[in-house]
């Protein structure tokens, strides 16, 4: 089992930045990628972005790109996502997540193996 522990939420205004991190703890050599997923009050959770542990590769939700940054720290199994630039429309629940494989990150969340609790994100107007 492999669990999952994230932080860093708060508020915070329009314009203004976040850095979310999620420790990684137990069978962490079984995990192949992690990466952050959101939720608004009555959507969907949905994708945010992905990294890979061998090699670093990313992949970002287009809504996104270009303000925030995933990165990790393979020593401490550790996570973070870089939040710039935040809209009120980036308010969410977001979650990290670790999976064994890069594609269901990015395209079978239902699937994804480890989910961390959550830590919530507000943006002000």
């Amino acid at each position: 089992q492999v669990q999952l522990v994230d932080s860093g939420g708060g508020l915070v205004q329009t314009g203004g930045s976040l850095r979310l991190s999620c420790a990684a703890s137990g069978r962490t050599f079984s995990i192949y990628a992690m990466g952050w997923f959101r939720q608004a009050p009555g959507k969907e959770r949905e994708f945010v972005a992905v990294i890979s542990w061998p090699n670093g590769n990313t992949n970002y939700a287009d809504s996104v790109k270009g303000r925030f940054t995933i990165s990790r720290d393979n020593f401490k199994r550790t996570v973070y996502l870089q939040m710039t630039s935040l809209k009120p429309e980036d308010t969410a629940v977001y979650y990290c997540a670790a999976d064994l494989s890069m594609q269901t990150m990015t395209s079978a969340a239902r699937a994804i193996a480890y989910w961390g609790q959550g830590t919530q994100v507000t943006v002000s107007s």
